[in-house]
């Protein structure tokens, strides 16, 4: 099955992070999340969209040098 919705150990091998740490940036609001039950659950299209704005951000940081 093919979902949208991923578990912290999917989003951790997706992002190729050790679970601890994306356990961690989870918990610090710094990828985008939401709790089910105790569980934190993660939707692809906004993990994608995500990594896109952190390109961008580095993409602006290299072109201010």
């Amino acid at each position: 099955m093919n979902s949208d919705i991923m578990t912290i150990k999917e989003v951790a091998a997706y992002l190729k992070l050790n679970e601890k740490t994306t356990y961690r940036l989870t918990s610090d609001g710094k990828i985008p999340a939401f709790k089910v039950g105790g569980s934190w659950r993660f939707r692809r299209s906004e993990i994608d969209r995500w990594i896109k704005e952190q390109e961008q951000g580095a993409q602006d940081i290299r072109n201010q040098k």
